[in-house]
């Protein structure tokens, strides 16, 4: 099936605009996978290595591997997904009104870099709509909902705009993660610091106690930049702790363009091969600041086992995966997990938690 991807669809799929090709391929995991009969024999197709039962943040993982958001906005095809072997799809990122996102070209290939570049600005169909088509389905999968900001509304105002956002995702997510990261909505980064997050953040989480039923928080986590500072680093993991946060994702796109091969003017996100060192950096320090307690979901650069064992190795319990599927293709899940799992082995680890920090 790698071969196939590789030889066949994705020169076709690469013959087309990034963002094209991408619609063209949530279509096709809509259509293909969108019957429950059709899910469950894929699923036996990709079934994936057990790896126990992987808790995290009061949640069973089937195992560690998840889809970034950003590939499936409007949570459209999560069993799809699923059935190909990821054990969470984290959907969105969603703001609360509806928007466009910025005028396209916004997405473009450097496939000498294995990598992307992205300036999509939150395109998505707003979280009403989004969380009203996520009532229709049954997750097959642990079920993630990634909240940000609209454009148009200031900072100032954020707090309500988000707030609006974690209302209803709350009805659907089985947890839900912050978007202060991106660098594609104009002073996004401007909430990582510190006085802001901890007023956004505290916010949100005394609204989590509201909503939940007998004292039982909806896992929150927060999504921040590998282009921070190891003060800011570590100023974003103390209020985290305070807060009682339950993970952090770590991490989002990078505005650097260090060390690659293809010559490029584009501005916007760069994810893929080159944001892998930069995002484990980001883990190491917030395993080290946070001495191990601070669960970690990794992505970044994800396109072999090797990778995601370096991403567990330097402090994540869990990953996720988003350039590396596109490149890779539909087998993607299952080769990552069947790897990861021989590489535990051949080290003598005895599960994956033996393994969480160990560089």
């Amino acid at each position: 099936m790698s071969k196939i991807y590789k030889k066949i669809i994705r020169p076709l799929l690469f013959n087309a605009s990034p963002e094209t090709a991408h619609e063209l391929g949530i279509e096709a995991l809509k259509i293909g996978l969108g019957s429950k009969f059709v899910q469950d024999l894929v699923a036996k197709r990709f079934a994936v290595e057990s790896f126990g039962e992987l808790t995290r943040f009061g949640l069973k993982f089937k195992n560690p591997l998840g889809v970034a958001a950003g590939f499936d906005k409007n949570g459209t095809v999560v069993n799809g997904l699923a059935a190909l072997g990821f054990s969470f799809v984290e959907v969105g990122t969603i703001t609360y009104e509806p928007q466009k996102g910025n005028e396209r070209p916004r997405l473009f290939r450097l496939p000498a870099d294995n990598a992307l570049i992205n300036r999509l600005g939150f395109n998505n169909d707003g979280a009403q709509k989004v969380v009203e088509r996520l009532k229709l389905i049954n997750p097959n999968c642990v079920l993630g909902v990634n909240i940000g900001k609209n454009k148009i509304v200031p900072n100032e105002q954020a707090i309500e705009n988000y707030l609006a956002s974690f209302d209803l995702a709350f009805e659907v997510a089985d947890y839900i993660a912050v978007n202060v990261s991106s660098p594609n909505t104009p002073n996004l980064r401007e909430l990582q610091k510190a006085e802001n997050l901890e007023e956004l953040l505290s916010t949100l989480q005394k609204r989590n106690q509201e909503l939940s039923a007998a004292n039982r928080n909806k896992p929150l986590l927060v999504k921040i930049a590998p282009d921070l500072s190891e003060a800011e680093i570590e100023a974003i993991i103390d209020i985290a702790q305070r807060l009682n946060l339950a993970g952090i994702v770590a991490t989002n796109t990078t505005i650097g363009r260090e060390n690659l091969k293809t010559k490029t003017d584009e501005v916007g996100g760069l994810s893929g091969e080159p944001l892998r060192k930069k995002s484990n950096e980001v883990i190491r320090k917030i395993y080290k600041f946070s001495s191990g307690k601070m669960p970690i979901v990794g992505v970044g650069g994800i396109f072999t086992a090797d990778d995601a064992f370096e991403k567990i190795q330097a402090g994540a319990c869990l990953i996720q995966a988003y350039t590396g599927f596109v490149y890779q293709g539909f087998a993607f899940a299952r080769d990552i997990n069947f790897g990861l799992a021989k590489i535990l082995r051949e080290n003598g680890f005895r599960n994956l938690d033996e393994a969480v920090g160990t560089n």
